[in-house]
């Protein structure tokens, strides 16, 4: 049945091509989760998705006043990961600044478009696995397209390309798509930090070459034998939480070492 199958969302594919090594510490091997940290930066990014969450869904600009955002912002604030007290204070009056930006942009561009999904989990049964994702908003339009919103609080700027390319956007596409075939959509990124924000709209033919390349690429992680699977040295490991787990292998210590001597 459906529910027996494997579940993957665009992060786990990210991080899966990102190095499935790490993929195997985050989501196989139980011994990973001693060594995963609490991250400012994920505390950064849910403390604005959570306010932004409650903005729209009480009616946004219509409703809820600046002060109002900012007093949720500052009552809903999650204070793990942060390097010190400072660090914390820092980031709280930078998600001030951005909401503040945030709440005078939306009173600009003064859109008839109405949320319809504010922080819903779309799934498909892609036949091996279900794709799932968590979509931040999604817009109906007055001409019935449906715009998939998605906060981004840690840019500061974004393309069209950029939006394009993103393999989460293109998944949140292809969930909202086989929800609602009839419908045309687009894919919005806002740029938190700066108010910019870039749309992108794939075309049937890219979405089914997308569907089939995901589809592949879910077969590959879900076959994958990640017990023999060895690590080896990469860039993304200098800032990894699972690099000690990675260390008890001699050749990887080795290519780290030489790593941190050039």
């Amino acid at each position: 049945m459906a529910r027996d199958k494997p579940t993957l969302s665009p992060s786990r594919f990210t991080t899966y091509l990102a190095c499935p090594v790490m993929y195997r510490w985050m989501h196989i091997d139980p011994r990973g989760r001693w060594y995963r940290k609490a991250k400012g930066y994920f505390a950064f990014g849910a403390s604005l998705h959570k306010v932004l969450q409650q903005f729209h869904e009480q009616g946004g600009v219509g409703t809820v006043t600046k002060e109002t955002l900012i007093a949720n912002y500052e009552s809903g604030w999650i204070e793990a990961g942060y390097e010190s007290d400072e660090d914390s204070r820092k980031h709280m009056e930078m998600g001030r600044e951005m909401l503040a930006s945030y709440y005078e942009k939306q009173q600009e561009v003064a859109t008839e478009a109405r949320p319809v999904y504010v922080e819903r989990m779309l799934r498909y049964d892609m036949g091996p696995f279900i794709l799932s994702g968590r979509v931040d908003r999604v817009d109906e339009h007055p001409d019935g397209r449906l715009e998939i919103v998605d906060y981004k609080s840690g840019r500061t700027s974004v393309s069209e390309e950029e939006v394009r390319d993103d393999l989460a956007m293109s998944a949140y596409q292809l969930l909202l798509k086989r929800t609602h075939p009839e419908r045309e959509l687009f894919a919005t990124i806002h740029a938190l930090r700066s108010t910019e924000c870039a749309s992108a709209s794939l075309t049937e033919n890219e979405l089914a070459q997308f569907e089939e390349t995901l589809r592949l690429l879910g077969e590959e992680i879900i076959e994958c034998d990640f017990e023999s699977l060895l690590p080896t040295y990469k860039p993304i490991c200098a800032r990894c939480d699972f690099v000690q787990l990675c260390k008890r292998s001699p050749e990887y210590l080795e290519e780290w070492t030489a790593a941190q001597q050039s």
